[in-house]
């Protein structure tokens, strides 16, 4: 039995996995401008963590015939999140996690200051071995998305390669329920895949000028397939998901290291998922081959493995996919925002904050207000909208938590 609920419109029809969590007034209205595309296919799937986005709706999947919608994707191309299990139990670990957390923000920039300009200690200054090495497979590809498109080119690139950036990314160590440690960590495709999208959006925008009154929202402006733009932006959001993927394997590493030099030695087990959260991909649906835009949701078809984190007071969990066909075989990406950042800053104090991180070692000031737990749905009521999405395999809790 399917825990979804119909909601018929003018366009194709959403399917809503939003039993016990609701779904806000604000993204309702915006999913219902994305059904009424006629490019939009089928019908519309919503995860429960859904929430109001940039044109389209966080928590959404939306499959489309020969066309593409680059706000769907949105501006954080290949965002996802990694996790690596290992041996070492709870046990073992220090007393004190903080001169492990000290090791980790040492090893992976984070946050973002100087307006993201010289000196910026969210981009590297001197580029690691690493990622210069990683580069090489990148920089043909990009080369020759900034020969046709200048402006993509003009900002950080390979100096972000392997940082975490700011707002909702974070790096963990959690425990399972047989108290083992994991590292996971939550980022994408940095200032580059930023560039990446907004400019195609843009782009979109003037290509549909003569029809984008016609438009439930101009954000949702689309590309055709067969022109040119269309083809630029494939080549370009699967070279930036390639490199938020490239990004969070440095990353994983650079924190794997960290850790050994502050833990007693341990081994990496059998889990170690990367998976996107955030974006397009070509696929077969009810008969059909069409593209399959996940924002804020993963794929979980048929066996396979995905992550879905809480906030930062909250479980994770490590999940495998049920392969659901009315969901085109996705689920959630996380908790889901109740409220905006602005609002979680007004609403909350430092002391709310405290309060609610008890027994995690992380970022314990006024800097970090908008991404307190508070600010989310509550993850155990997502879970249980979707489980006939996925099946949960293991239970993760943080003990340490990174924000930029």
């Amino acid at each position: 039995m399917s825990n979804f609920d119909l909601i018929e419109t003018s366009g194709v029809p959403i399917k809503a996995w939003t039993r016990g969590v609701g779904v806000e007034d604000a993204a309702r209205r915006q999913l219902e401008n994305v059904a009424r595309l006629p490019i939009v296919f089928h019908h519309v799937a919503v995860m429960p963590d859904v929430h109001y986005g940039i044109g389209a709706t966080v928590g959404s999947v939306v499959p489309t015939e020969k066309a593409i919608i680059p706000a769907a994707v949105g501006v954080d191309i290949g965002c996802g999140v990694v996790a690596v299990e290992t041996d070492l139990p709870a046990a073992q670990l220090p007393d004190s996690l903080k001169s492990l957390r000290s090791a980790i923000e040492r090893a992976v920039p984070h946050g973002r200051t100087a307006n993201g300009g010289r000196g910026d200690r969210g981009a590297w200054s001197k580029l690691p071995t690493q990622a210069t090495q990683a580069w090489k497979d990148l920089d043909k590809t990009y080369s020759e998305i900034v020969a046709k498109h200048p402006r993509i080119g003009q900002g950080n690139d390979v100096n972000h390669l392997g940082t975490l950036g700011g707002g909702n990314h974070f790096i963990e160590v959690c425990l399972d329920e047989t108290d083992h440690v994991w590292f996971m960590l939550h980022s994408g495709s940095r200032g580059v895949g930023n560039r990446i999208g907004s400019y195609f959006i843009e782009l979109a925008k003037q290509d549909m000028r003569r029809h984008v009154k016609n438009l439930p929202d101009h954000d949702l402006a689309y590309l055709r397939e067969g022109t040119t733009h269309f083809d630029d932006y494939v080549q370009a959001v699967e070279w930036g998901q390639k490199f938020a993927m490239t990004n969070r394997k440095l990353m994983m590493d650079a924190v794997i290291g960290a850790a050994r030099k502050e833990l007693p030695p341990f081994s990496l087990g059998e889990y170690a998922v990367n998976c996107h959260h955030n974006y397009v991909a070509r696929e077969h649906h009810f008969g059909r081959d069409v593209f399959v835009t996940r924002k804020g949701a993963v794929r979980a078809g048929m066996g396979e493995l995905g992550i879905i984190p809480g906030s930062m007071g909250a479980k994770s969990f490590i999940v495998r996919g049920k392969g659901n066909a009315d969901s085109f075989t996705s689920c959630s990406h996380g908790a889901g925002r109740t409220m905006s950042r602005g609002e979680a800053k007004r609403r909350f104090s430092v002391e709310d904050h405290v309060k609610a991180t008890e027994g995690i070692e992380c970022k314990k000031d006024a800097s970090v207000i908008d991404e307190t737990p508070m600010a989310y749905k509550d993850i155990d009521k997502v879970m249980e909208a979707q489980s006939d999405l996925v099946d949960v395999v293991h239970t993760l809790r943080q003990v340490v938590c990174v924000k930029g």
